[in-house]
């Protein structure tokens, strides 16, 4: 191979690009995507079902 040819790793370095994007998308996707889908379709109800109940105490006083 000559010093003025292109080698041939320079001709991978476009999918290699691409790839990289993909890869991106799909880790922020695999993150973002199940989070939503949870907020999305869990009942609005279980707020309440968390929330600590307090009752007075009234024999307390003296």
């Amino acid at each position: 191979m000559e010093s003025g040819e292109p080698s041939a790793s320079s001709a991978d370095r476009p999918p290699q690009r691409l790839a990289d994007f993909v890869g991106t998308a799909i880790a922020l996707l695999t993150l973002t995507l199940p989070i939503w889908v949870i907020a999305r379709y869990s009942p609005s109800s279980s707020v309440e079902t968390l929330q600590l109940k307090s009752y007075p105490l009234q024999g307390l006083r003296d």
